[in-house]
């Protein structure tokens, strides 16, 4: 996935109200970024960490900045902007770089289905084969070398579990896939810790049938790619 422009470069002053990030860019100007992250970002915000941000000059835009990159202290990339994981991860996939989830004719968005009128993410399809329902999350909660999913309790990731879980007790093919966008974490774990009824509900979901992958990204400033699959602490 390739940035439309060249991203502006800088360095975080504070994120704030969740979707709002100072930057003191490296022209001096200071600016404020829309942030699309709805996580706590622990770890990913740090006052200090090189960031970059896309510029938008559009006036119907409140904010003409989003922020999408940052480097941490240790030099480790990671995509803020949880809204990519779903262009990762569909790019992937009609490049056929994710193995497991090869040969489909079809990628849909935003389909409605489940129990309750849920969209799912993407929804693959081939003539003579069960539909196959991928529902991606990004990660980006690092502790030592594994990264957790969630990283605040999420009742919308749970009932998406259920979602899931309904789709594969009838028949059909379904997926959760974890995006990660943090180049330090080398494996993925869900993080009971934080929220034990999404572990519970993922249990279920495994029992279900209900298939897990992780898969890592390279970054720069240009560009994001989906690169390798990552192990999984289930």
């Amino acid at each position: 996935m390739h940035f439309e422009s060249p991203l502006l470069c800088g360095k975080l002053i504070k994120r704030y109200k969740r979707f709002l990030a100072d930057v003191e860019l490296d022209s001096g100007e200071i600016v404020t970024a829309h942030c699309a992250n709805t996580g706590a970002m622990t770890g990913c915000a740090e006052p200090g960490f090189r960031v970059w941000l896309s510029y938008h000059p559009d006036p119907k835009r409140k904010l003409a900045y989003s922020w999408q990159l940052a480097q941490d202290f240790q030099n480790h990339w990671i995509g803020i902007n949880t809204l990519n994981a779903n262009k990762l991860v569909e790019e992937a996939i009609s490049q056929q770089r994710v193995n497991a989830l090869c040969g489909y004719e079809s990628i849909r968005r935003e389909v409605k289905y489940g129990q309750e009128n849920s969209r799912i993410d993407l929804l693959l399809s081939k003539a003579g084969e069960p539909d196959c329902y991928v529902e991606i999350k990004s990660v980006t909660l690092l502790d030592g070398r594994r990264g957790y999913f969630p990283d605040v309790v999420t009742l919308r990731g749970q009932r998406h579990l259920q979602e899931l879980t309904w789709v594969a007790s009838n028949h059909a093919r379904a997926v959760l896939f974890f995006c990660v966008q943090h180049t330090g974490i080398q494996s993925v774990q869900v993080a009971r810790h934080i929220d034990p009824a999404y572990a519970a509900a993922l249990q279920d979901a495994l029992a279900a049938g209900v298939e897990v992958m992780a898969y890592s990204c390279t970054f720069d400033a240009e560009k994001i790619l989906l690169n390798q699959p990552l192990d999984l602490i289930l």
